[in-house]
C-alpha cells in the first residue's frame, strides 16, 4: 500500500500531461533547466567567477565619458 508500481506513475503521468499540455510543461522544463544552470553559475568560487569577469571586454579608461539614461533614482540616508 505505501508503494506505487510504475502502472500508477503512468496513470498521474498522462493526468499532468492532460491537464497542462506538452507546451507548457516544455516550457517549466526550460525555466527549471536555467534556473538550475544560474544557481550553479552562483556558485562558482569567486576566483573562478573574477577569470571570467576580467575576459570581458568592457574596460573603463580613465579621463572617458559614459553615456546613459537614469531611469529610477533612489537615495540612502545613513
Amino acid at each position: 500500500m505505501g508503494s506505487f508500481s510504475i502502472w500508477h506513475w503512468l496513470i498521474v503521468l498522462l493526468v499532468v500531461v492532460l491537464v497542462f499540455g506538452t507546451k507548457k510543461l516544455g516550457s517549466l522544463g526550460k525555466d527549471v533547466g536555467s534556473a538550475i544552470k544560474g544557481f550553479k553559475e552562483g556558485m562558482k568560487p569567486e576566483d573562478d567567477k573574477s577569470a571570467s569577469a576580467s575576459a570581458a571586454p568592457a574596460q573603463q579608461i580613465p579621463g572617458q565619458t559614459i553615456e546613459g539614461e537614469v531611469k529610477s533614482r533612489t537615495e540612502t540616508r545613513a
